[in-house]
């Protein structure tokens, strides 16, 4: 199997260590639903992992529906039937995750290890009962909560490379909370997750026999395809200036400058990974026993430079979005748009500042035989183009699916109305 499965040069990807003998029963899977979760789905059902997800029902649809609209996009993409996952509707800011006495039963019965893949993005949350601690630590505590009542004793756990905050240097996979300071809310509460994982495996007194993590940089789209399902990160700037720009005459402004007038240096590096080659990282760690306890950074070794970043954004917008006219009255200046940039990306500032150096050892060990897929501008304006496509969400990439029989795939004994 290869991540590269939606039309580009695939690169070989060898069967992971099997597991069917060591390790029969469901993975449960937690933000199944979000950009890496849905690929995760794909990737584990296709390398023959059982897959039990914990989802929670959203305004318009059921638990059951949201997965099963992920399936078909899969299905109709790769031309085939995938496994059903078993859905189980919880939610992980609750209790034991929202799972009722039955659900947990099913699951010490019919699970051996979990991935919580859930997490918030919001970057400012003073108030720990909101976001992003709400999910990212209150979440991880109820999911460690489950893991120990139903017996699950192997935990891996989607971190975030930016535990770093505003360190500088090199940056080992080893380390942890070394004083940094950190640049928002996030960076805090994702430390303060993987603290708590840490702090339950044995070695630590606690209970699991392995915790593993998975620390990526900025994740987009896919690298092959551009196809996303958020809208952070790399698409924040690009969502401003696909926005600002139908107030400026094309040819008016430069992307480059642009981001020099917030504050960002050229030279300036930041790391973006595609959401392919993470999901297949963390799909051939979880298949592979002798990965669990380590950590690793799923970084790109080539980060792009923030004038990259720059001419991305005004090539982009220039080639997909719609031009502005020159008789507009309404029509602005550079600086109006550079002043207007500023105040709505200054929630994203702490992200775009340089990078530091991330070290690979343990992923390069792990997969070697998984190179990184570069960014270069065409995949990137791909990406951008998918972006604007698509309104940045306003558009769905997934169709709706048809309310799949809440038995096609929850047991009976765990399905919900």
């Amino acid at each position: 199997m290869s991540y590269a499965r939606d039309g580009c040069s695939p690169s070989p990807r060898p069967p992971s260590i099997a597991l069917k003998s060591a390790a029969p029963k469901s993975l449960l899977l937690t933000g199944a639903t979000g950009l890496l979760g849905s690929y995760l789905i794909r990737d584990l059902l296709l390398d023959g992992r059982k897959l039990a997800v914990v989802v929670r029902r959203s305004r318009k649809q059921s638990a059951a529906a949201r997965v099963e609209a992920i399936l078909v996009h899969w299905e109709e993409t790769l031309g085939k039937r995938l496994p059903k996952p078993v859905v189980l509707e919880g939610d992980l800011t609750q209790p034991l995750c929202g799972l009722d006495a039955d659900a947990r039963r099913w699951v010490a019965s019919h699970c051996d290890e979990v991935l919580n893949n859930a997490a918030s993005l919001t970057f400012r949350g003073s108030d720990r009962d909101a976001e992003p601690w709400r999910t990212n630590v209150t979440g991880t505590d109820q999911v460690l909560s489950l893991a120990r009542e139903t017996g699950l004793r192997h935990f891996h756990h989607v971190s975030t490379a930016y535990v770093c905050g505003l360190r500088s240097g090199r940056v080992t996979e080893d380390e942890l909370d070394v004083g940094q300071q950190f640049g928002n809310d996030y960076e805090r509460t994702k430390v303060e997750g993987e603290t708590r994982v840490r702090a339950a495996t044995r070695a630590a007194g606690g209970f699991l026999d392995s915790a593993t993590i998975y620390r990526p940089s900025i994740i987009v789209g896919d690298s092959c395809t551009g196809w996303t399902s958020t809208y952070h990160g790399l698409f924040a700037g690009l969502r401003l200036g696909h926005t600002l720009l139908t107030r400026v005459v094309k040819g008016t402004t430069s992307g480059p400058a642009l981001l020099g007038l917030i504050g960002v240096a050229p030279n300036d590096t930041k790391n973006f990974v595609p959401v392919d080659w993470v999901s297949a990282v963390i799909a051939h760690a979880v298949q592979t026993p002798p990965a669990r306890g380590t950590t690793y950074h799923l970084t790109h070794p080539e980060p792009l430079s923030m004038d990259t970043v720059g001419r991305l954004i005004q090539q982009a917008v220039e080639a997909y979005s719609k031009d502005a006219s020159p008789d507009d009255p309404d029509l602005c200046d550079e600086q109006w748009f550079a002043d207007n940039l500023g105040t709505q990306l200054d929630i994203y500032k702490s992200y775009l500042r340089n990078d530091p150096l991330f070290d690979r050892s343990h992923t390069a060990a792990l997969v070697g035989h998984l190179p990184c897929p570069p960014l270069d501008m065409p995949s990137l304006m791909k990406m951008a183009k998918f972006a604007i496509d698509h309104e940045f969400g306003r558009k769905s990439p997934l169709k709706t699916a048809a309310n799949p029989s809440p038995a096609a795939s929850t047991p009976p004994s765990v399905a919900r109305s």
